[in-house]
């Protein structure tokens, strides 16, 4: 078997890559490309005219979106290596597609909110900088689910992140946004670090970074490089944990959320977690099948940590306490995340490890539309009670009848309840998951949690039908703030009519 030093020493022609596929990697390019643009265009653009920058943004994510139809004819690679066509750095396959629908769709409706949210800010946040920072997020989440060697992934990675730290510090002199932006740095630094520590590790034992050729090296280390294997394995999972918010990890989530601008949280609760399950899939499933009897009890105890711990937050959040409405928000994606790890650990024990990940894509999709959704109209409400509390939403429904009937569906999608039929259909799937793996004791821990979440769920729910509290306000729906609660609306209801539209996820796999 070569060493790493020989597998370094080979001529450097066998590591020059073929020609780009330019149709391939078009999602996240315009992203990056619209994001330069406007950029620079921010330079010349007179001040009335800034809002135009907004809706050139818009239409990049959507331009992005659109070009993924052409690609759903086959699986497309590029940058592979000359002397072995068969290994790439990028690969277009029904999983890159599908996360980078959901990236690319999320980032698009928190553009949308944010065409208003700016509106509303009166110059207080910068918008050439604003939409720069959210495109260039959004590009990198795009490239993360086709990246398929280590150097690509953590790249991808660091291009999402990079930018969310700057938008969620962005007000300038806003305290609770500075020091949101502060634990969220931190907190994302350390993630990186440990993961690059364990990714050189990984190189060091195997002397490659394609994912698929580590999977078959790492069986096969040199006696001397075994305990280095193992730690680079554990210290990249433990990274990776980092980025998903799963506890003990999640400590920045709810004063993130709080501190940030709005449609970034809701940006951040949607492609921020895929772009974490993603990398985390990529590297389980992908790179070190062979360590399934490492990384699957680790997740599986994660899970249920997770969605405890993250369910247990939300209960405590109460109703007239500054901003709990987006702290319940906040402490239930969590719990969320929690269930979203659940597939990924059955992975482990499953003989069709692509059949459990899809659960988790399946489980991805639901949460993305109805929990969009959720903070959409709680930015609506935002517009006029600043404060943002789950007390402010009592009585929505005698000013915004439509509106409120919507929060109330995609909370009780959230909750797995009738008629949010996705919901329960996806929290099935993810249970049969986890029963099928053998993983009862776990199965048994999110149904506990499923009831407990309930609660939370129905609460919120039940408040906004009850008689208003003193003078009812009417909140007023701009264009762009009503077309991304259409727009989630219509996702979610369409899923609830044919669920089997992300189901078949779970039956079909996706790599």
């Amino acid at each position: 078997m070569s060493t790493p030093v020989q597998l370094l020493a080979q001529p450097s022609a066998a590591s020059l890559v073929q020609s780009v596929d330019w149709l391939a990697i078009a999602p996240p390019t315009i992203a990056a490309v619209v994001g330069l643009v406007v950029l620079v265009a921010d330079l010349f653009v007179a001040e009335r005219n800034k809002p135009l920058l907004g809706w050139a943004s818009v239409a990049g994510l959507a331009a992005s979106l659109l070009m993924l139809l052409p690609l759903l004819d086959g699986d497309r690679s590029t940058f592979c290596l000359t002397g072995d066509p068969g290994v790439c750095s990028y690969t277009a396959d029904p999983f890159t597609l599908v996360v980078q629908f959901l990236v690319l769709g999320g980032a698009l409706v928190a553009a949308l909110l944010s065409v208003t949210a700016l509106k509303d800010a009166d110059r207080g946040l910068p918008e050439g900088e604003y939409w720069f920072l959210l495109l260039s997020s959004a590009a990198g989440a795009a490239l993360l689910p086709a990246s398929r060697d280590l150097a690509t992934l953590v790249v991808a990675l660091e291009v999402a992140s990079l930018p969310a730290f700057a938008l969620v510090g962005l007000r300038h002199g806003d305290r609770r946004s500075s020091e949101a932006a502060l634990k969220f740095f931190l907190s994302s630094v350390t993630a990186t670090a440990v993961s690059l520590m364990g990714i050189s590790f990984v190189y060091a034992s195997t002397g490659t970074l394609h994912l698929t050729e580590i999977a078959g090296r790492i069986q096969h280390v040199d006696g001397q490089l075994t305990t280095l294997a193992h730690t680079g394995v554990v210290l990249t999972l433990v990274g990776f944990a980092f980025k998903t918010a799963a506890v003990p990890f999640h400590f920045w989530v709810p004063d993130t959320y709080v501190g940030a601008p709005l449609p970034i949280a809701a940006y951040l609760s949607v492609v921020g977690k895929a772009v974490g399950f993603s990398g985390l899939i990529l590297v389980t499933v992908v790179a070190l099948p062979s360590y399934a009897d490492v990384w699957g009890p680790a997740l599986a105890v994660l899970a249920a940590l997770t969605m405890t711990i993250g369910n247990a937050g939300a209960l405590r959040q109460q109703a007239t306490r500054a901003y709990s409405a987006v702290r319940l928000l906040a402490w239930s994606s969590v719990g969320q995340a929690g269930y979203l790890l659940v597939p990924i650990a059955a992975a482990a024990y499953s003989d069709d490890a692509e059949r459990s990940v899809g659960s988790t894509v399946a489980y991805a999709l639901m949460y993305a539309a109805v929990n969009l959704g959720a903070f959409a109209v709680a930015a609506l409400v935002g517009r006029t009670r600043s404060l943002n509390r789950v007390s402010d939403y009592r009585g929505l429904y005698a000013t915004n009848p439509l509106t409120a009937l919507l929060l109330a569906f995609f909370l009780l999608c959230l909750a797995g309840l009738p008629p949010g039929i996705i919901g329960l259909f996806a929290k099935v799937t993810v249970f049969s998951a986890a029963v099928d793996a053998g993983l009862g004791w776990l199965a048994v821990v999110m149904a506990v949690n499923v009831v407990v979440a309930l609660f939370y769920y129905l609460q919120w729910t039940a408040l906004l039908f009850r008689a208003p509290e003193g003078e009812a306000v009417r909140h007023r729906l701009p264009a762009p703030l009503t077309a991304a609660i259409s727009v989630t609306a219509v996702l979610a209801v369409v899923l609830s009519g044919a669920p089997q539209l992300v189901l078949r996820f779970a039956d079909t796999g996706l790599f």
